[in-house]
């Protein structure tokens, strides 16, 4: 898959193509569906499919200060989106200039001038341009002009997260910020994930014996509540089942969230300055402080047998 940053790096040869447009932060199940529609039309048509999103987020440059906590980093949207047969992903560095394109010039310098678009496939609540003026029915008429087709593909999948509200990005976050962590499992069709690169903390689960890998994670990572999950660690290419631990650490008076994993019954790794990612399976409990630490060993390694049973279950 092509991956492409700003309208320059777009080959000076390339022809037509199915294009959608979005955030799509997490590629939730509902994005899924229109990434596959537009994959989908992109081959009854011969042509590849192209994913345009933005860095950073629209909302920052527009409302500074109000980026939302991220579901997936771009690199990781690519991914996956490249498993769902998307040819290539331009992200369009989102600039207060670039803000100011009216709607009419963003389908020229964009869809039609680069892109040579041969369909658009959206949402129906899709917006673009200066102030969001642009919708599907403003596209419509563009591609009238311009010779491409507007296909709108209706994204709002319902199911038992969010007590049955259409499943978007805004709902999986408000649902990781409040641990609930199956919920948004359901909605982005895989466990939560945050990402970082692992540093050195303060070393007291390695001297309580249980080392965890302390995470720093990636600017605007939507960090679940504070408490303990079980999940994944993924590093070097391998998933360990972990034991995560979220939150300040209140039984040593901490005041830095920070995100740790154990991994299960994993004795010697050295993981300190690998990326490495973390995936959410399930809520174990809250965090806590405890009389002693004896009682925090004790609810430690409950902790960690429980996780240990959770992943098993997920996996078997």
């Amino acid at each position: 898959m092509q991956r492409w940053r700003g309208l320059e790096d777009i080959p000076e040869d390339w022809g037509r193509s199915v294009v959608t447009i979005g955030s799509y932060d997490g590629v939730h199940r509902g994005h899924q569906l229109i990434i596959r529609h537009a994959v989908d039309r992109a081959r009854d048509l011969g042509v590849p499919a192209v994913v345009v999103t933005f860095d950073p987020h629209p909302s920052e440059v527009v409302r500074p200060g109000s980026h939302p906590p991220l579901l997936a980093p771009h690199h990781r949207r690519a991914e996956l989106m490249a498993e769902l047969g998307v040819d290539a992903v331009l992200i369009l560095p989102f600039t207060t200039e670039f803000s100011k394109l009216s709607p009419a010039d963003f389908v020229v310098k964009v869809l039609v001038d680069k892109l040579h678009a041969r369909a658009v496939v959206e949402g129906p609540n899709f917006r673009f341009g200066h102030k969001a003026a642009g919708n599907v029915e403003f596209l419509t008429e563009q591609g009238k002009v311009y010779d491409f087709e507007v296909e709108v593909v209706d994204l709002f999948v319902r199911g038992e997260a969010g007590g049955g509200e259409p499943f978007s990005s805004t709902l999986t976050r408000r649902l990781v910020a409040e641990g609930d962590l199956t919920g948004a499992a359901e909605i982005l069709g895989r466990p939560h994930r945050v990402e970082g690169v692992v540093v050195r903390g303060a070393q007291r689960g390695r001297e309580l014996g249980f080392p965890t890998a302390n995470v720093e994670t990636l600017p605007h990572t939507a960090i679940p509540a504070d408490g303990v999950y079980a999940g994944w660690l993924h590093a070097g290419g391998e998933a360990m089942p972990a034991a995560i631990s979220v939150g300040t650490n209140p039984q040593f008076d901490g005041t830095e969230r920070t995100v740790e994993a154990y991994a299960i019954d994993r004795v010697g790794l050295d993981l300190y300055g690998l990326h490495v990612a973390v995936d959410f399976l399930a809520f174990v409990r809250g965090q806590a402080k405890f009389d002693s630490l004896d009682g925090l060993l004790e609810q430690m390694a409950v902790d960690v047998q429980r996780c240990r049973e959770l992943v098993a279950e997920a996996s078997a």
